[in-house]
This record gives C-alpha cells, structure tokens and sequence, in this order.
C-alpha cells in the first residue's frame, strides 16, 4: 500500500468513527516526530501495540480485502498467562462494505464483535476440528447477546447496529464484512496478538507492505519498530 492511500484511509476512518461519537485517546493524535520525541514516555505503545493498523492483508486491494484498525487499549500476554492484571483489549475497527476480513481464527483470544453503527456487519462461521482446522460439517455454537444459537458452518450471521457475537479461541473460525454500507466495529477481547496469534485459512500477511510516497500522517502499530528506534 501506498503511504498516501494509507494517510486518506487514516482520515476517512476518523472522520466516520467521529459521525458516530466515538474519540479516540489522546496519544492517537500524536505526529511521528512527537512520537518519537516521547519514545520514553510513550513506551506502551509499541510494548502492546496500541494505536492505528491499516491493512491490505498483502492482497494490494484494500477495498476488496483489507480492515481498519485502531487499538485503544491492551494487556500483555504474561498477565494473561498467570490469570491476573490487565486481561483484556479493546478495538475500534471499520469493516467497509463488501470488504472482507479473510477467514481466520485465535489461538488463545476471546473476543466480542460488536456492530457498533452503521449498516450490518456479516460474519461467516465454521467451527474448528480437533485439529484446529475448519469442520465443515460441524454445527456452529455461539453467543449472540445472551442467545445461544446453533448455526451450520459455512453459515453468514449478520449483526445489525447494537447486536454482537462472542467468538471463542481455537474454535470459531470467522471472516467478515460490512452488508450494504460500511460499519462501525467494536472488539472487547483477552489480550490481543496480531504478531503471533492469528492463524489464517489461506496464506496472508497480517500488516501491509508500505511504499513511503509520502510522510506518514500517524504511524501504524508496524511502524513502530522502524520509527521509534
């Protein structure tokens, strides 16, 4: 992706989380050089990856295959491990419509998807075998608000505006996308690992390749271990 389409996508994204009332934390609105200057104090945020996350999933077609992200809080996977502390994280993301985050499940994260606004937010399901790999013949248990549903894999459920879904660790498989408009997402989840626990049906990268044509107007949770050094 290019830096500039990376910028733009940066200020839509804003722009459509503001049209819903949702403001992001401070540090969110800090400039690469501020960032850098405050690389001390501002140390949790490349320790957990806390900030924006514009990906392509390597597909060089962002409209097509791709999400917006923004992390606004995360604990760290050694509190998660030993039961106590920070366990959890929370997302804002945008899934545009027709725009698919690939099939993919976690390891060791639960996590809430939220349709937080917008148009309906659709999400197609499979349960895991025992092996970790997708049962297409295996029915689809989940929580929806509450309600204990049972679904066929393959299965698309779609989430109007207030509604969620629970997805549990190396059991639901999931992808997803916005359903005639974009949408407003939100995750409350354990700790989040985009380095290493997403496993992907297909081969994919998790964050994109960037061609800096331009200055970068906010740095992305990838660059951080470039820019921050």
């Amino acid at each position: 992706m290019k830096r500039s389409e990376i910028n733009r996508i940066l200020r839509e994204g804003e722009a459509f989380m503001r049209s819903f009332g949702q403001v992001l934390p401070p540090f969110a609105y800090l400039s690469p050089a501020e960032m850098k200057a405050r690389a001390a104090e501002l140390r949790a945020l490349p320790e957990r990856q806390l900030g924006w996350d514009v990906t392509d999933f390597g597909s060089g077609e962002f409209a097509r295959t791709g999400l917006f992200l923004f992390t606004a809080r995360n604990g760290q996977a050694a509190d998660l491990k030993r039961g106590g502390g920070m366990v959890y994280a929370e997302k804002i993301m945008i899934a545009r419509r027709d725009q698919l985050t690939p099939m993919h499940r976690h390891e060791q994260k639960a996590e809430d998807i939220i349709n937080r606004g917008g148009a309906r937010l659709a999400i197609e399901l499979f349960s895991a075998a025992p092996d970790g790999s997708i049962d297409p013949d295996r029915p689809v248990e989940i929580q929806t608000d509450g309600r204990l549903r049972r679904l066929r894999g393959g299965d698309v459920l779609t989430l109007g505006p207030g509604e969620s879904v629970t997805l549990l660790p190396r059991l639901h498989w999931h992808a997803f996308w916005g359903e005639g408009g974009d949408v407003l997402v939100g995750e409350v989840s354990t700790v989040n690992d985009d380095l290493g626990d997403n496993v992907f049906r297909d081969p994919v990268g998790r964050f994109a390749t960037i061609e800096e044509d331009e200055a970068p107007l906010h740095l992305l949770v990838s660059d951080y271990e470039t820019w921050l050094r």
